[in-house]
């Protein structure tokens, strides 16, 4: 599948740097912060913005993940995949401000189920967003609070996001097409 387009990692750490920035001025003195990752696309995000954000603020702001499986509503179309990478939140969830992180906002439907999955967990005093590329295509009311990258792509071509865990070099996000299927 040729790219169509590419990102470089440059521009996703001044974007990554932006977010972290707008992040700090409105929870400066927010107590208690945690940033929770989408299964799987928005784990490197939370963690890699929880980083920053505690370096900035000069105390630990907490990075968990959010398993969205059991809350799709295409659940009967695409089954849960056998390997996930479960709820784990590090921080008490109850009247805490959240941030939900995700790599890519397109329908609002994963960020559904995510609120589902957070609220079973307890009631948070605030949940925001954070998205490293927001591609449009809205279906549900949801935007996203801190953006990397706000673009319209046609719904027909693939957006893939690659943050690395390890090395930031390798940071990139492909507008494609989708793989030809075979007939």
């Amino acid at each position: 599948m040729p790219s169509l387009r590419t990102i470089e990692s440059a521009d996703i750490h001044k974007a990554l740097a932006n977010m972290v920035d707008s992040i700090v001025r409105a929870h400066g003195k927010t107590p208690k912060l945690g940033i929770l990752g989408i299964s799987d696309g928005g784990i490197a995000l939370s963690r890699r913005l929880a980083r920053s954000v505690s370096e900035q603020l000069g105390r630990e702001i907490p990075a968990g993940v959010i398993d969205i499986s059991f809350h799709r509503d295409d659940i009967s179309t695409k089954p849960i995949p056998k390997a996930t990478n479960p709820t784990s939140i590090p921080f008490d969830i109850e009247g805490a401000s959240v941030i939900v992180a995700d790599d890519v906002l397109s329908t609002g439907r994963s960020l559904r189920a995510a609120l589902n999955e957070i609220f079973d967990q307890g009631r948070p005093e605030k949940v925001q967003v954070a998205t490293l590329f927001d591609r449009g295509g809205r279906l549900l009311p949801f935007q996203s609070d801190y953006t990397g990258f706000c673009e319209t792509i046609d719904a027909t071509l693939n957006v893939n996001v690659r943050l690395s865990e390890t090395d930031p070099s390798e940071d990139r996000i492909e507008i494609a097409e989708p793989p030809a299927k075979n007939k």
